[in-house]
Order: structure tokens, then sequence, then C-alpha cells
């Protein structure tokens, strides 16, 4: 660690108390919220219950601010072999390979009138780790023109726990910040690629593509960064229905700490497996650990993430597709059914969902055997292959009229004796103005983007490490396709530490690829929701 590290780790501890504070500001300013709605909603109801006097009247509805919460990001500890018993729900676990390499990458973007706001990188108990900018003395308002955009940017190396990246808002506005944790292993039983993005604590999400099929492992990692206790249920579905497992109720996850979950324990021998995660107390981020291993060829490991909430309309971007024959072959060997791409959905309801499904590649729209209909029993979870499609980038919708939710697998590696990887493009949300992207470090890069309908323009702008963000470069992008666009490790002469990616006119869909050119390996990140402006709610006064 650095001398700045260093003393960034002595100022965040002498500052733990207002720190963590500071974080307690997020879940507040959402229960502000709450209590404003629920006394305006008290004050319609009285005045529809109780006649009022004569000359009574109500006072023009008004837009009450609610302060700006620290941006939080959640980031997993990298990858590690379990080493605790299927029968055991809490997994134990012990050093994964002599190779193995891990890194955290944060991007933390100024206001328009390029102030950075104060940021740090913490551990789960608030112990400091690394400053990534000093809080600013004062803050400039923004001048007419256009925006004058800076940043901070972080790399951290050798991270062995989970981690917590934070920013303070600037005036009355979220701050902008974007992290994720890497891994990379060339040995060992978790050989491969896997990458997460830092993700906002939240108290509800869905976790797709988890495997407890015989030489498959999936941990789920329950991390609560806040100062209240969480107390979490786990809600299971697989391809036969929900999964009844008396110990995913009332799973206590302490203030600074992570929980592991082996789920063989909860929902063993369950080659489809959905986890819907809900917390009462503290918020949490949870994040599944998943590996295969055959016979004594390691199959890949990732990380799984959430994806968007249930709903009627699900896309995933990033989906990376190898040569269609070769895929096909390897799929029909014995214990290599999940080594092709496939697109798993889950139905949390009772009702059965009649699910529409539309792949888009380069060159438009390809069809899918079937026609791309699949019905899903409710409360339950399907898949649907996409090994027959020929190789390239693709982006996949799927519809109904029933909620669901979505992810697709990713394969690297057609050779059955030969190690391979995997990656889950979970759903993601269409893009938006200034969503701020931290970019590994290693490796190859791609943004691949994809416009189902109409007629969109995408643009990006580097981010090198030492703050300067660069000139955007522009894409317009017809209906009906998808864009596959190779980064460049450094602009300007300077590493490129992330991006700022904007989009315009019709829906896009968008998230960061990654591989290794001399070896199959694959992780995907999907784009996450730009940072919140200042915050209203409606407030209605009567009298």
């Amino acid at each position: 660690m650095s001398d700045e590290q260093e003393k960034a780790g002595r100022d965040n501890r002498r500052n733990s108390k207002s720190r963590r504070g500071s974080n307690k500001g997020v879940v507040g300013g959402v229960v502000s919220a709450v209590v404003i709605l629920a006394a305006g909603g008290g004050a319609v109801a009285a005045s529809g219950m109780v006649p009022g006097p004569t000359g009574s009247s109500n006072v023009e509805v008004k837009q009450a601010d609610v302060p700006a919460g620290r941006s939080l990001g959640v980031c997993p500890e990298p990858a590690r072999l379990v080493t605790g018993t299927d029968v055991d729900t809490d997994a134990d676990f012990s050093p994964v390979s002599t190779t193995a390499t891990s890194a955290l990458n944060a991007v933390v973007l100024s206001n328009p009138a390029g102030t950075v706001p104060g940021s740090n990188v913490t551990s789960l108990d608030g112990k400091g780790i690394a400053r990534i900018a000093q809080a600013p003395a004062s803050t400039p308002s923004p001048t007419p023109g256009p925006p004058v955009l800076a940043a901070a940017v972080a790399s951290i190396t050798s991270v062995t726990s989970p981690a917590v990246v934070g920013a303070d808002p600037i005036g009355n506005e979220q701050a902008s910040l974007s992290a994720n944790l890497s891994y990379s292993a060339t040995d060992g039983d978790l050989r491969g690629m896997a990458a997460a993005q830092c993700q906002q604590p939240g108290n509800d999400s869905w976790l797709l593509g988890a495997n407890t099929a015989l030489g498959r492992t999936a941990v789920l990692n329950l991390s609560n960064a806040s100062e209240t206790p969480a107390t979490v249920s786990l809600d299971l579905f697989g391809a036969q229905g929900q999964i009844q497992a008396p110990g995913a109720r009332g799973l206590l996850v302490a203030p600074g700490t992570t929980r592991s979950v082996n789920l063989a324990g909860l929902a063993p021998n369950e080659s489809e497996l959905a986890v819907h995660v809900r917390s009462t107390g503290g918020p949490v981020a949870g994040t599944i650990q998943q590996s295969a291993l055959r016979g004594l060829v390691p199959g890949g490991v990732d990380f799984l993430s959430p994806g968007t909430a249930p709903s009627t309309l699900q896309v995933m971007s990033g989906v990376d597709i190898q040569d269609a024959a070769a895929v096909q072959a390897l799929g029909g060997k014995p214990g290599f059914t999940d080594a092709v791409p496939s697109l798993q959905l889950a139905v949390p309801g009772s009702s059965d969902a009649v699910v529409q499904v539309k792949v888009y590649g380069a060159n438009g729209e390809r069809q899918i055997p079937d026609g791309g209909v699949v019905t899903v029993k409710g409360g339950t979870v399907a898949s649907l292959k996409l090994d027959g499609l020929p190789s390239g980038s693709y982006t996949v919708t799927a519809s109904s009229d029933v909620a669901f939710v979505a992810s697709t697998r990713v394969v690297r590696g057609a050779k059955a004796d030969s190690p391979a990887d995997f990656a889950w493009s979970p759903s993601a949300s269409r893009l938006g103005s200034q969503h701020l992207v931290a970019a590994p470090r290693a490796g190859q890069s791609f943004f691949s983007f994809g416009v189902p309908e109409g007629r969109a323009t995408v643009s990006y702008a580097p981010v090198t490490a030492d703050g300067k963000v660069g000139k955007s470069v522009d894409v317009d992008m017809s209906g009906g396709t998808t864009s596959l666009i190779e980064l460049p490790a450094t602009s300007g002469g300077a590493a490129v530490a992330g991006y700022v990616v904007s989009a315009e006119g019709d829906p896009v869909y968008g998230s960061v690829v990654l591989r290794n050119k001399d070896r199959p390996d694959v992780s995907v990140l999907a784009i996450q929701d730009a940072a919140d402006g200042l915050r209203k709610v409606p407030v209605t006064v009567g009298y």
C-alpha cells in the first residue's frame, strides 16, 4: 500500500463514525421521502372523511426537496475455493491458486463545474483502505455552457475482502460513481475470469444462473455495509417449482460483515436455480460465486449479479456466441449441458408466462428454433438454448404479458479436455445520459450496444487514470442490431480507467465484455443506471 493510501487509512479511521453516519444518509433520504408522502396521504384521507369548515382550501401542490444521499458501491471479495461440505449452508474457503490476481477499479465523476466529490474505499466495517478524492473546500456553481468534467480514479490490487466505494453528494446532487472487482487465474479449480459491478445495497434483488449439480458450486455472498443488522430470506426457484428450504429464512447478516451461504445445502442438485433475496433492517448486496469442475478440468468461474426487477420486458447485451457447430458438439457430451449459451427465465408468480424471445446481431435479427417462443410455468425456471446462432455478439430481448426475470449465459472454450469459462449477462435498463463505467485494467474490453427497434446514437468518452475526461465518440445504430466495439487500453498516453456513456433516440442497452487473447476467458458487466440528480416529491398541504 502506498504512503497516500496509508494516510488515507489513518484519516478514514479517525473519521470512521462520521463516515458511517454519512452512509446512513442514503437510507435516511428514502425514509424521509416515505414520511413526507405518508403525511400528504394522511392529509388527503382526513379531508375526505371529515367535512372541512367553511372557507377551507388547499394550497397549491409544491415540490419538496429530498436530500441526496452518499453514493455507495459494495464490491464482492475475489473468488475463493469452497472447502465446506454440501450439507452445510455456511461456506468455508481456502486460497484458490498460485496465479490468482484481483483488482478493484473505481471512478468518481465531477459535477458539471468540474468539482470532484470527496470519496474513498473502505472495508465493510468502515476501516479506511484508500482515498479516491479529498472533499472539496468549496463547490462552485456550474457556469453557462458545456459542462467541464473531471474525475478521480483508484485501482487497488491484491484485494482480499469485500470493500465499499463511497462518494459524498455535491450540493443536493448524488455523486456519479462506478466501481468493479475483477478476478483472473490461470491454474486451480477456479481457473478463468470473473468480474462484478460494485452494487448499491438494497432490500430486494434477483440472482439467476446458479447451479448446484454435480461438479458445480454456488456460494451466495451477502454483505451488509450499514450500521443496522439485516435479516435475509431467500426464495429459491428451480425447474420443478419453488424449493422449500427451512434454512433459507431469517439469515442474520451483522453490520459490517459478509455471510456466505453454500446454496447446495439449501437446494442440492439443481442445474437451474434462481434466488430471490429479500432483507429487512439493513440493506444488503448479494452476489453468487458460481464455478464448474468437470472431472479434473476447470469449467470456469463467474460472479452472478442482480439484474433488473421482474418485468414484462427484459433485455441482455454482450451475449458472445462461438462457432455453432463446435458448441453444439460440445453440448451433446455428458456433463456439458451447461457449456452452451442459453437464456434463463424465472417467473415469480403463479401465472404461466408465454415468452417471446428475439436475438439481434451485427446484421439484424436472427431466427431461433420454434420461433423463439417458450412457455414458463409460474413459480419455475426454464432455459432456451442459443447454441444454433452463428458466431458473433448479440442482444437478447424477452417479452411477455406476465412479469419475469432473465439472464443469459455466455461460454468460451469448445474442447472437452481443455479448460473453459462462462459468464452470465443479467438483464439491464435502457441507457440514458451520463452513465459512468469503470474499466478493468487487464485483458481486452469491449462495449456491446444493442438497439432492438428504431434508431439511436450512443456516445462514450474515455476517463483516464490522471482524471481527465476525453473527447466522446459517437456511434449511430440502426434498430435490430448489435455493435461490439473494442476499447483501447490507453488514451492520450494515459491508461483508461473508465468511460462516460450516453444514449439518445430509441432504447439502447449496453454492457462491457471482458476477454483474454490467449485464454478462453470471459466476463460480462451490465452498464448500471446513471446517478440520480436532485430528487423532489409532491407534497399537498391543506388548512
